[in-house]
């Protein structure tokens, strides 16, 4: 097709052997040396169907798309019973250059400046990097002259400080967000909705809404997974980047020129990828301390974020209960228990253990399990020899290659913990982790 772009027909038993061998192209690749400092990689989309072979052939486009949208390095199949993956097992190398920032900023430009309802929001239990995105797309559009609303419902105890910061502000208010059921009532097809820091329609605050609106917009920096926003005009997935802030605010500056971010929205922004990189330790990049460098020329406060970002007591206690209860599985996985514990969000708490448990020797994964609402989550970390988001998807769940997670729905903790050990000891024998 192209010289970087080919299409192959194989016959189904020679797919098979291609499957039973686990893809080893995929290793195998990177392995050419022609003098090149980035190891050469390789994506393959399969389409299987059994109707026609226009619809393998549809199937294999949607299969080598989401392949590409995922980091790429790794085959994916897709058929009538749905979809399966290979590989993937590395990080995906960042890119220095901005030129598609800019393109994105520019037709999302387009769209804000033709809108007069402009709707913004991010995944159920709004983090500081859904919220502090969502932040800086009204600042876009205030930018442009336009006035966007954050759709956002319940709001976390780690997250409270951050929002209470506009809904007591007399410049912002509460004014600035609407409720789930409040924008169901004044949305039409004729509105704009930004989704940020997720992909998937049923992990956003108003699922309904997207059924609504004709035009929708996805900025994420989550692995696009099957089920994603299918009728986005405009979607920006960058598996790279280290978090939606970092996304957010290299388009803020193709926007207007010389853009205006206040010190509240700058701190926002900042925190958001302060809270996602772990303190700027995971999955940063060139691009990472250049969007954190402008936030800081913005006016970003850092010691007002590491302030609105500091643990209770009951929570730092918790946490420290979590770690002791650590096993360490394999010699390598450590797997540790928050049961009924008397704090607000055992969730945010179980990631905050699961962050520290990588700073034991040898341990390659964390995992930290919670219950809460009558379901066990999962958080789940690595550094970079293991990729924990393949070991959630077998669970269910999604996320990075060193950021994941995972939720069970009846069930108890003791049944979670086995499934987790039975998903790990069938992927290390069979060699994907």
């Amino acid at each position: 097709m192209e010289t970087d772009k080919y299409f192959i027909a194989v016959q189904k038993q020679h797919f098979k052997q291609l499957e039973e061998d686990k893809f080893s192209l995929l290793e195998g690749v990177k392995t050419v040396n022609i003098g090149n400092k980035i190891p050469a990689t390789i994506s393959m989309g399969f389409g299987l169907s059994e109707e026609s072979y226009a619809q393998s052939y549809n199937y294999a486009r949607v299969a080598i798309d989401l392949s590409l949208a995922r980091g790429g390095d790794q085959a994916v199949i897709k058929d009538s019973q749905g979809i399966t993956y290979y590989g993937g097992k590395r990080e995906q190398t960042s890119k220095n250059t901005r030129v598609k920032a800019r393109v994105k900023a520019e037709a999302l430009r387009e769209f804000i400046t033709i809108k007069d309802k402009i709707f913004v929001m991010g995944h159920k239990f709004a983090d500081a990097d859904s919220f502090g995105a969502a932040v800086g797309i009204c600042r876009a559009a205030e930018a442009l002259e336009k006035k966007a609303y954050i759709v956002i419902d319940e709001i976390s105890a780690s997250l409270k400080p951050l929002y209470l910061s506009y809904a007591e502000n007399p410049e912002y208010g509460e004014k600035m967000f609407l409720k789930p059921q409040e924008v169901l009532k004044i949305a039409d097809e004729n509105s704009m909705v930004v989704v940020v820091d997720t992909n998937r329609p049923k992990m956003t605050e108003c699922e309904e809404l997207l059924s609504i609106a004709r035009t929708i917009v996805v900025l994420d920096h989550h692995r696009q997974s099957s089920d994603n926003i299918e009728n986005a005009l405009l979607s920006y997935i960058e598996p790279y980047a280290s978090s939606s802030c970092e996304m957010v605010a290299e388009i803020l500056q193709y926007i207007v020129d010389d853009i205006k971010i206040p010190d509240l929205e700058a701190s926002s922004l900042y925190a958001g990828i302060m809270i996602d990189t772990n303190n700027f330790v995971n999955k940063t990049g060139v691009r990472t301390f250049e969007a954190a460098a402008f936030l800081r020329r913005c006016g970003a406060n850092i010691t007002q974020v590491r302030k609105m970002f500091r643990d209770d007591m009951a929570s730092y206690q918790a946490k420290a209960e979590i770690i002791s209860s650590v096993e360490v599985y394999q010699e390598k996985f450590a797997i540790a228990r928050g049961e009924n514990l008397d704090i607000e969000s055992p969730t945010i708490v179980g990631a905050q253990a699961a962050n520290d448990l990588l700073d034991i020797n040898a341990v390659k994964a964390s995992f930290v399990l919670t219950n809460y609402n009558g379901r066990i989550y999962i958080s789940a970390r690595s550094i970079d020899e293991v990729n924990v988001q393949i070991i959630m998807e077998r669970l269910g769940g999604g996320g990075h290659m060193n950021a994941s997670g995972a939720q069970f729905e009846h069930t108890d903790m003791e049944r979670a913990v086995e499934d987790l050990k039975k998903v790990i000891d069938e992927m290390v024998e069979g060699g994907d982790i």
